[in-house]
């Protein structure tokens, strides 16, 4: 098959669009024929290896979480799933992931695809989906009434973020420079253009803020929050216990995501009804997957970029 592999960490000219092994489905696992696959700044930061002390990869390495696709094969054990059945999940965490013609994924990580959508739009979710619903929902336990800010609410995870929130009933303050537009389209109640206004100045008394930025972003965000309040941020900026104690609120980390298959089939409810709605900015071929890249790693994208595979 062809895939996209890299030998080595570095940045977007290290991946390699390649022939590479099918993987053939071991017991519990689903072989997907790929259709679509998505880039995130997590698979950006597998790529350049800043990853590397909290999964062993190992080389050469397909990079990639996202997958919508088709079964293709199942393995012993599982009876959930039928080879020509449309799933989507996200895969390759672990492992070789889903910038490739087929990846296996375990069977119980793995959910069938919205009906409402086509495979371009489901890839485009499971891993910012996932990464919004465990941060304001798992961890920060956002309700009704309450308010959060999100950083980079335009971005991946961030646009479903603010989807998610507003369902949740909280009030919505989110950041960003060029795509403020869009940030009002997905119903934001407050935009802030961080190019021309800084947040602090303006923003007080948060009950949660989701940092997808992090650095100089996020240690100014301590302050923003109400006692007991708590700051939620992605993998690559795990933010400080001890400087959320300071500040007498806590702290938040999206390092795992459980019950991925139950969450999936649950977010899949929610497209369809009409609840969530991904938008794809740009659509590429597999073979430019270094330039999907460098436009992710630009920090100004809408929505998010899918590579299209079948």
């Amino acid at each position: 098959m062809k895939a996209v592999r890299i030998h080595t960490y570095g940045g977007p000219e290290v991946l390699t669009y390649e022939d590479a092994p099918r993987p053939v489905p071991a017991e519990g696992e689903v072989l997907i024929r790929v259709h679509a696959s998505s880039v995130n700044l997590f698979d950006c930061a597998v790529r350049a290896g800043y990853l590397h002390q909290y999964f062993n990869y190992t080389f050469p390495l397909i990079i990639g979480t996202d997958v919508s696709g088709v079964v293709e094969e199942v393995g012993a054990s599982v009876t959930n799933f039928l080879p020509g059945d449309s799933v989507y999940t996200r895969a390759g965490v672990f492992r070789d992931g889903g910038n490739a013609e087929y990846v296996v994924a375990l069977a119980s990580d793995i959910a069938s695809k919205p009906q409402s959508i086509d495979h371009i739009h489901a890839a485009a979710l499971p891993h910012v989906t996932l990464a919004a619903w465990y941060g304001l929902i798992d961890l920060a336990n956002l309700s009704k009434g309450q308010t959060v800010l999100i950083h980079g609410a335009a971005g991946g995870v961030g646009h479903i973020a603010v989807q998610l929130a507003k369902l949740r009933g909280a009030k919505v303050i989110g950041t960003a420079s060029a795509n403020i537009d869009f940030l009002h389209e997905l119903g934001v109640d407050e935009a802030i253009d961080y190019s021309k206004t800084a947040f602090e100045d303006i923003t007080k008394d948060v009950d949660v803020v989701l940092d997808l930025i992090g650095e100089d972003t996020q240690q100014r965000s301590w302050k923003v929050l109400k006692p007991g309040g708590i700051l939620v941020s992605t993998p690559t900026q795990p933010p400080s216990a001890e400087i959320a104690t300071a500040h007498g609120v806590r702290s938040g980390h999206v390092d795992s995501i459980p019950q991925m298959g139950t969450a999936l089939a649950e977010v899949a409810n929610m497209v369809d009804a009409g609840q969530i709605k991904p938008h794809v900015s740009t659509i590429l071929p597999i073979s430019d997957v270094r330039k999907a890249h460098e436009l992710i790693e630009g920090r100004h994208t809408r929505g998010k970029i899918v590579l299209q595979i079948v």
